[in-house]
């Protein structure tokens, strides 16, 4: 007897969903992408609260309540810093180096992977300092803590998705491409500057 298929009950709700995103995007580039990168960086930072709260109970330590401000700051990074940023990254890369430039793949990845990422890097410390109200001392602290380690993973999990990102995914979708990676590096950034 064969098998029959089920539709896929809400596929029409989906399909208006991306024909609304799509709609946001094309009118409100900016917005939608730093809202975009506002919810999926608060959903990395929720993530990483969840599999540190799993590791936790699984060897029997008490499990803390969920950090409502570190989401908070997350979220105010991703809305105010990740999508504007990345939008006018993204933008500026293509005037730059246009796809008629026979080293345009090359020079691209390394532009992205040696002067954009260690600074976005650098960045995502200062702000989450001062959002986290904390000096100086504790800003340079975890930076000779943390920083080159987390560059590192940076360069080892970000430059194959950011190869693909930049050389082959329409500009308007690459901030959008890398705030779904982004979810799981905020996840382990959120982790490593603990």
């Amino acid at each position: 007897m064969p098998v029959q298929s089920l539709p896929a009950r809400d596929a029409s709700t989906h399909y208006r969903l991306l024909q609304q995103y799509l709609f946001l995007l094309k009118k409100y580039p900016i917005l939608t992408k730093s809202v975009t990168s506002g919810i999926l960086s608060t959903l990395g930072n929720l993530l990483s609260q969840v599999l540190e709260a799993r590791k936790k109970a699984k060897n029997g330590a008490p499990v803390d309540e969920i950090d409502t401000a570190a989401a908070t700051r997350y979220a105010l990074y991703g809305l105010f810093i990740t999508g504007p940023v990345s939008h006018y990254f993204y933008q500026l890369m293509e005037l730059w180096m246009p796809t008629t430039d026979p080293f345009c793949i090359v020079k691209r990845l390394l532009l992205d992977r040696l002067i954009f990422a260690p600074g976005f890097l650098l960045i995502f410390y200062f702000v989450m300092n001062i959002l986290e109200a904390k000096g100086w001392g504790d800003f340079e602290k975890k930076m000779r803590a943390s920083y080159w380690t987390a560059l590192k993973m940076n360069w080892k999990v970000w430059t194959p998705f950011q190869f693909i990102n930049i050389n082959f995914v329409p500009v308007e979708f690459r901030v959008l491409f890398a705030n779904m990676v982004a979810l799981f590096w905020y996840a382990y950034l959120a982790s490593v500057r603990k």
